[in-house]
C-alpha cells in the first residue's frame, strides 16, 4: 500500500517571528501564544492518522531540533524561495504516495477534514481546501503520475488572489476537487471571529 504523506509548515515560535500581521493588532506575545497554542494542538489532533507527519521547518537551522516539536516527528527544512518554491518541495522530495501540505496555524483542522482530503485524492489529482479570505489551508496532490510542475508560479501569496491565482498556475489535465472552506486566522477580526 502507498504511503500518506501530511506534511505541515511551521515556523520556529519565536516571538516576533510567527503571525506578524496578527502580531500587529494583538501585540508579539499575544500572537505567539497564539501560535504555540495552535500548533501544538494541531499536532495533537493530526497525530495517530493513516499518515505519515513531516514538519517543514523554517528557518531551516531548526529544522533538527526538537525543542518546540515531538521528538518522534520527521522534520523537513523549507529551504530558501518564496512561498511558493518552499511548498512545492515535498511534491518533489517525499517517497512516493499521496501528499497534502497544511500550515500550522489553521485551528479548525480536524482529523476528519485531512482523511477527506486523502479520500479525495483516489479520485483526483489536486484536492484544495479553499480559506475564507480567498487563500486556502490545504492542497494536496495524489503524484501518480508526476504532474507537470508549474504549481506555485505566479500566485499573489497572502492576499484574495491566492487559490485562484495556484488555481491558474496549475496543468490543465489535472483534475480538482475541493473541501470545507476554513478561517485563516490573520487578523483581530479573524482572531475574534475564532475566539467566539
Amino acid at each position: 500500500m502507498v504511503e500518506r504523506h501530511l506534511v505541515i509548515f511551521v515556523k520556529a515560535p519565536r516571538i516576533g517571528a510567527v503571525k506578524t500581521r496578527l502580531a500587529k493588532e494583538i501585540g508579539n506575545l499575544a500572537a505567539w501564544q497564539f501560535y504555540r497554542r495552535t500548533t501544538n494542538v494541531l499536532l495533537r489532533q493530526l497525530s495517530g492518522g493513516r499518515w505519515r507527519i513531516w514538519l517543514a521547518v523554517t528557518p531551516d537551522e531548526f529544522s533538527g531540533q526538537h525543542c518546540f516539536w515531538p521528538a518522534d516527528l520527521e522534520h523537513l527544512p523549507q529551504g530558501r524561495g518564496d512561498l511558493g518554491q518552499r511548498m512545492a518541495r515535498p511534491f518533489y522530495s517525499l517517497p512516493p504516495g499521496p501528499v497534502l501540505v497544511v500550515g500550522s496555524d489553521i485551528p479548525d483542522i480536524t482529523r476528519p477534514l485531512i482523511e477527506k482530503a486523502f479520500n479525495a485524492l483516489s479520485k483526483t489529482d489536486v484536492v484544495v481546501g479553499p480559506a475564507s479570505d480567498g487563500g486556502y489551508w490545504l492542497i494536496g496532490m495524489r503524484r501518480r503520475p508526476a504532474p507537470a510542475f508549474r504549481l506555485f508560479r505566479h500566485v499573489r501569496w497572502s492576499s484574495e488572489h491566492a487559490l485562484v491565482d495556484t488555481m491558474a498556475s496549475l496543468d490543465r489535465r489535472l483534475t480538482v476537487a475541493q473541501i470545507d472552506t476554513l478561517n485563516d486566522i490573520d487578523t483581530l477580526a479573524d482572531y475574534w471571529e475564532w475566539r467566539n
